[in-house]
This record gives structure tokens, C-alpha cells and sequence, in this order.
């Protein structure tokens, strides 16, 4: 593979003009087709195949709604202050007065007064009365000017002394892909960048290279909803943080390689060729262990988590191709000026580093010394450092959506909770029961299954049985005392599925509710399959690549430990509100129940980046004869300062998403962040150097019978060593039959 990259890098390097023209034609392809066809789903979470899914189906199936595509519904919650009946005077009539007002807002299907005397909507103390609003042909450019209509009528209702809040909403906005605090923590990126590398031109040249690959890969993405099936609102965003991070990262290790054979005193070109042989075949290696990674999400069988995955491995292909491709054309474009302006003599060229780089080694090579020979203080502080960091683990609580919206604060929750407080708190989230049977036993059927639920603990209404109009199927829906994130409710779906088997019909639980008790359990399920596939492929590629069995069970060991201080530091700020004055997104409520899955896959990967890196590097030494306390610390002066701005440069990308209001992105985020600095930092430069030093030799032994039996994988690129040769104009050339 060395030499294939090789090749490609000088291509590129001798082919500039070609390679900036298909790489513009990529982009202007998949911005044309974008923009004029990409499609959004709607954002709702369902998996096929459980029994609220299918059941869901049947009802939509049996009875048909009326509503168009573009309906929707708020309810307008009035309570009177003190106390005070709001069926009385005065303000029974000013609720009538609202109600008829209400009926002039653009859009209205329906308004429903909470008197009305067949479905009145007034609470049991008669405090508290709800108007619902039904809408029609509600779109992404009508939805903020109806909804400050219906806000109005709120503020009216205020001046009259009720307390108003609106619930529900219209519209779910996309969110931002890239907004103020993203752009800052890029921002943040490229000033590590030109601190790493001292030149404005390398830090432009490896962040440009970046942005570029996030264009082709989100356009991408939104191309392929033209022709496939529409995009999720948050899968583009998950694209454009990872694609940005690896972009950089990836490109990063490339322009540090190709400053190195600079300092040797290759020729530009050649200098090329080697930096893609070489530092860009262990970017294909940690590409494709991303990606493997990422389209492994399949394997659970939830659509939108699927949809995810394979999203964010385009966006790491998209970023691989253009470091090996593109980012050659910039390398022989600055030539020598990718160093700083004092190192571009000759002479001074081939000095091993700059002066702000040879510090930053001094640094870290008295860190290395001291891990290495104080092994298992090193090992024990870092293993109880990680450990404290995911001890919140032990609290995780996970949940599909939150009640009432994200935001604690909005009015949307407010009303929310209102409802449950004056209507009861499964008032607003009822279980949809699905009884199923032939004409003449519908009726024995849907009555005993009333019976069954009317009986129930934890059941505040059941309303009667209602058949569709093939007399095969009827609903009855019911109201739980409790919320639908409560463990109480879930008990409750469990006993009536339970209770169901032993009546003599088909019956089913669905509903919102069900639907999110099913995905949320469906994902607890698959993310213990997924942690073992994960570990098992990690295991497999790592022992392939570093010849060994210890190594890999260390690293696969490290990986679990940052995950979970990356996961933990996240349920202490999400969960428990921790540092809740510095996050934008709300907090206090459970975890998304994607974010555990979503956060294994994204972090094993960069993960094993970090491993590949600067491991890699140990191994080489250490077949160069030299002692396994001496190859850790060959190896940590080649590598750690370019894994140091590595990480760094992902956290800033990271840390600036953790800013964003979406609490999916900004959870998820902060979990990387954390994660990265866990692992680059203290599983990579403290946990695996000190076991490696205790090890010794054993590190790096296996049995001879599995060392035959496995295939050679060269990310350092030592082939070249041996099969290059000058050419006349300074380049180099492959010397044939090698």
C-alpha cells in the first residue's frame, strides 16, 4: 500500500491542475444536485419490527386520519390566578372571547373552546382550561409568523390576569450546521495549526484541505437525498463534525510528515511522495478503522442510527481522499515555505525540528521519562483518573424525547407541564391499545380487553372500545397515572402486553409512549452488541497491525476507560446539570437514548487513530533493536507533539459543538471532547507507555504459528526504505521487481 500512495502522491504533486479540476467538478456536481433536490425527513424515531411499530401501522392502516401533510396543533393552556374557577366571572368570558379570536389566526382548521359540552377540556378544580388549535398546510415559511399570531393571543390572555402558555409546536427547524460557536472552535483549531507548524501557509493549506472535504462530503449527503430516501435533520451535522475533525487531524499528520523529509533534505517532490507513502497510509488505516466503525451502526437495524453512521463514514472517506489527493497539490505548491521562514535554508533545513517543536519534545520527553520509569504510579493514576470521570455512568438514564420540548424554560414545556399538573401526568401521552380479531369476535374481544385495562393499577382513564370500519381491528386508548418517561409507565406497558397473551385476540400496545419504551429498549439492547463487535474488532486489527496480543487488549483496555469518562462527564452535565451556566443546550433531563451507540462507533475510531499513530512508532523502534523502555521513548519523541495538536485541534472542533443549543449535538459533542482528551492524553501518553514498560518484551511477543498466519500491514511505509532510488531531476522513482 506504501507504494501505491506513493505513486498517488506524486501524481498528484506533477498533476496539480488536474486534480484542483476533478476535485472542482466533485463539488460543483453535488452542490448543483443539492440544491436543487435534497429532501428532509420529518426527524420522527421509529424501528421497524417491534410491536408498537407494526401495531402503529395497522392503526394508521385501519383508521385513516383526515389530516393533510402540512397539519399541525398547539393548545393555548389558561389558568386564573389564586385559585379563582376560570369558568366564573369574569373570566369564563374572557376564555370565550380568546377561543373566537383565536378562530382568525391564519391557517386555523379548528378551534375547540375548553366548554365545549361534548368534549369539554377544563380541569377537575375548574383553575385550568385548554383551547385547541388545529392548523392546515403549515410550512418551514409560514410556521414563525402563524405561531407569534398565537403568541399575541397569549399576551392578551396574560393582560386579562390568566397565566397563558402555548403548547405543542408547529415547526421543527433544522438545526444550525455551523453557528457561532462551531465557527469558533475551527477558528480555535487553526490557531493550533499555525502554533504547530509555524507558518501560516501549512495551517492554511492542512485547514483549507479540511473545509474543503466537509463541503464535498455535506453536499454529498444532501445529494444523495435526491435519489435515495430523504435526510435527517441531525445526520448532516454529526457528518460535519466528524469530517471536520479527521479532516484536519488526517491532514495534519500528512503536512508534519512532509515537513520532516523537507528537514531531511528530500526535494519537494519526493518530499510529496514519501509524506503520502508514509503518514498517509496510517491515515488509511485510521480512515478506514472510522468508517468500519460508523457503517458497523447496521448492524443494531435502526434505520436513522444506520442513516448516521454511513452519513459521517462518507464524510471520513470524502476527508481521506482529499488529504491523499488534494493535499498534495498544496504540499508542492509551498514547497519549502511549509516551513517556518528561518528553517527554508538548505542547510537549516535539515535540523530535526523547530525551535518551538524541539521545546515542545523537551516537554514531553521529561513526561515520557518519568511514565516510563515510574510505571505503576503512572498506570494507577491514570486508571483511577478515568475511572472517577465515569463513575456517572452508574446513574446513565436514557429516553427518546424529552416531555414537553428540550428547553426547560420554553413555554412549550411550561404547558406542558401545566396539563400534567392540573390533568394528570399521562393525560398528555396516552397508550394506544390495538385489539385485532374477525367481525363476529371484535366485539367479545374489545370487551374483554376494556375489562382487562380497566382493572389495571397505574390507570387513570379507559375510553371505550372503537372499531375501525372493517370491523377487524379497534383501539382503546388509555391514560396512565404517570409520565411517559417513568418507570412506572413502562411497568404498565409490560402488563398489558403480558396480561394481553391470556385473552383470545390479537392485541397490541402502541403510541407515542409505546414507540419510545420499544426504540429506547431496542437501543440498550443493540449497543451491548455493538460494544462487542467493537471490542472484537478492535482486538482483530489492532493485533494484525502491531504483531502482538498485549498491545491490543492495552489499547482495546484504554479505549473503554475514555469512553467512559467521556460518556460520564457528559451525564454530569446533561443529566445531572452540572456546568449548566456554560452550555447553550438545556439540561437536567435523560440522555438521548442514541447518544451511548452514536458516542462508541464516532470514539473507537479516533481512538484507535491516536493508537495507530503513535504506537506504531514504539513497534517500529523496537524492531530496530531497541529496548522496549527505549522504543516508548523513540517513539513518544517522534509522534507525541503531533498527537498533542492532533487532539487538541479535534477538542477545539469537538468543544465548539458542545456549545450548539441542540441538546443531541451538544451531548455528543462534549463526549467526543472529553473522550479525545482522555484518550490522547491520558490512555495513550500515560496508561499505554507505562503498561508497555512493565511488560517489557512480553509487549511485543506473539505466537509464531499466528504470526504466519496473519497479513503484513505497513503504516509506516518501510517498504519504501528499500525499493526507492533517486531520479535525475531529484524526485524518486519505485526500483523495479522490489
Amino acid at each position: 500500500m506504501a507504494k501505491l500512495l506513493y505513486r498517488l502522491g506524486l501524481f498528484s504533486a506533477r498533476h496539480r491542475l488536474a486534480v484542483i479540476l476533478a476535485w472542482a467538478a466533485v463539488l460543483i456536481t453535488v452542490g448543483v444536485t443539492a440544491v436543487t433536490g435534497m429532501r428532509f425527513s420529518d426527524g420522527s424515531f421509529d424501528i421497524p419490527g417491534t410491536e408498537s411499530s407494526k401495531a402503529l401501522s395497522t392503526v394508521d392502516r385501519e383508521f385513516p386520519s383526515n389530516k393533510d401533510e402540512g397539519s399541525a396543533s398547539l393548545q393555548l393552556v389558561l389558568r386564573a390566578p389564586d385559585g379563582a374557577p376560570i369558568t366564573g366571572a369574569p373570566y369564563a368570558d374572557e376564555v370565550t372571547h380568546l377561543a373566537g379570536t383565536a378562530a382568525s389566526i391564519s391557517n386555523v382548521s379548528e378551534v375547540r373552546s375548553p366548554f365545549d359540552p361534548v368534549r369539554p377540556y377544563v380541569s377537575a378544580d375548574s383553575t385550568t382550561a385548554v383551547i385547541s388549535l388545529s392548523f392546515t398546510r403549515i410550512d418551514e415559511a409560514n410556521a414563525d409568523r402563524i405561531y407569534a399570531e398565537v403568541e399575541r393571543i397569549a399576551d392578551t390572555a396574560r393582560g386579562y390576569g390568566l397565566e397563558s402558555e402555548i403548547g405543542g409546536t408547529l415547526h421543527n427547524a433544522l438545526p444550525e450546521i455551523l453557528g457561532p460557536s462551531e465557527i469558533v472552535g475551527a477558528l480555535i483549531a487553526f490557531g493550533v495549526l499555525v502554533i504547530t507548524f509555524g507558518s501560516l501557509l501549512a495551517a492554511g493549506a492542512n485547514m483549507l484541505t479540511a473545509l474543503l472535504g466537509v463541503g464535498v462530503g455535506v453536499l454529498g449527503i444532501f445529494a444523495s437525498s435526491a435519489f435515495l430516501q430523504p435526510v435527517g435533520s441531525m445526520t448532516p451535522i454529526l457528518a460535519v463534525m466528524l469530517g471536520l475533525a479527521v479532516g484536519i487531524d488526517y491532514s495534519l499528520f500528512i503536512v508534519a510528515r512532509f515537513r520532516a523529509e523537507l528537514r531531511a533534505g528530500a526535494p519537494v517532490t519526493a518530499a510529496v511522495g514519501r509524506a503520502i507513502g508514509t503518514a498517509g497510509s496510517s491515515v488509511v488505516f485510521a480512515g478506514a478503522t472510522v468508517v468500519i466503525a460508523l457503517v458497523a451502526l447496521a448492524i443494531v437495524r435502526i434505520p436513522f442510527i444506520t442513516e448516521m453512521g454511513f452519513a459521517a463514514a462518507f464524510a471520513v472517506v470524502i476527508a481521506v481522499a482529499m488529504s491523499l489527493t488534494l493535499l498534495p497539490v498544496f504540499l508542492k505548491t509551498m514547497g519549502h515555505r511549509a516551513l517556518p521562514r528561518k528553517e527554508r535554508d538548505p542547510v537549516v533545513a535539515r535540523t530535526p525540528g523547530g525551535k518551538d517543536e524541539k521545546s515542545a519534545l523537551g516537554i514531553l520527553g521529561h513526561w515520557a521519562a518519568t511514565v516510563v520509569h515510574r510505571p505503576v504510579r503512572s498506570l494507577l493514576a491514570g486508571v483511577a483518573l478515568l475511572a472517577v470521570l465515569a463513575v456517572p455512568v452508574l446513574s446513565l438514564q436514557t429516553g427518546l424525547t424529552t416531555p414537553g420540548g428540550d428547553q426547560p424554560d420554553s413555554s412549550q414545556r411550561k404547558a406542558y407541564n401545566l396539563i400534567a399538573q392540573e390533568f394528570g401526568d399521562g393525560s398528555q401521552n396516552p397508550l394506544v391499545v390495538l385489539v385485532q380479531a374477525n367481525d363476529a369476535s371484535l366485539g367479545m374481544a374489545a370487551a374483554d380487553t376494556f375489562n382487562m385495562l380497566s382493572g389495571l393499577n397505574g390507570v387513570q382513564l379507559v375510553t371505550p372500545p372503537q372499531p375501525s370500519a372493517s370491523r377487524t381491528a379497534a383501539i382503546i386508548t388509555v391514560l396512565p397515572t404517570t409520565g411517559p418517561t417513568d418507570t412506572e409507565t413502562k411497568d404498565l406497558v409490560h402488563e398489558i402486553r403480558e396480561r394481553s397473551a391470556a385473552l383470545n385476540a390479537d392485541i397490541a400496545v402502541t403510541g407515542q409512549t409505546a414507540v419510545s419504551i420499544d426504540v429506547d429498549a431496542q437501543l440498550s439492547q443493540a449497543l451491548i452488541t455493538y460494544i462487542g463487535v467493537i471490542v472484537g474488532l478492535s482486538l482483530l486489527l489492532l493485533i494484525v497491525l502491531f504483531r502482538s496480543i498485549l498491545v491490543p487488549l492495552i489499547a482495546t483496555a484504554g479505549f473503554l476507560l475514555s469512553l467512559g469518562a467521556g460518556i460520564g462527564v457528559t451525564v454530569a452535565v446533561f443529566q445531572w446539570g452540572w456546568a449548566d451556566a456554560l452550555v447553550a443546550a438545556p439540561t437536567g433531563s435523560p440522555m438521548l437514548s442514541l447518544l451511548p451507540i452514536l458516542i462508541v462507533g464516532i470514539l473507537f475510531g479516533l481512538a484507535m487513530d491516536y493508537q495507530v499513530f503513535l504506537v506504531s512508532r514504539m513497534k517500529e523502534a523496537y524492531s530496530k533493536g531497541y529496548s522496549p523502555k527505549e522504543a516508548i521513548l523513540d517513539g513518544f519523541s517522534k509522534t507525541a507533539f503531533v498527537v498533542v495538536a492532533a487532539a487538541a485541534i479535534m477538542a477545539a472542533v469537538f468543544g465548539g459543538f458542545a456549545l450548539s443549543p441542540s441538546p443531541l449535538v451538544a451531548s455528543i459533542a462534549l463526549a467526543l471532547t472529553i473522550g479525545v482528551l482522555a484518550d490522547a492524553f491520558v490512555v495513550r501518553m500515560i496508561i499505554v507507555p507505562s503498561a508497555l514498560s512493565l511488560l517489557g518484551l512480553q509487549a511485543w511477543t506473539m505466537p509464531r504459528w499466528l504470526d504466519k498466519v496473519l497479513p503484513e500491514i505497513d503504516t509506516e511505509g518501510h517498504a519504501l526504505e528499500d525499493s526507492l532510488e533517486p531520479e535525475s531531476n531529484g524526485a524518486e522513482k519505485v526500483v523495479a521487481g522490489r
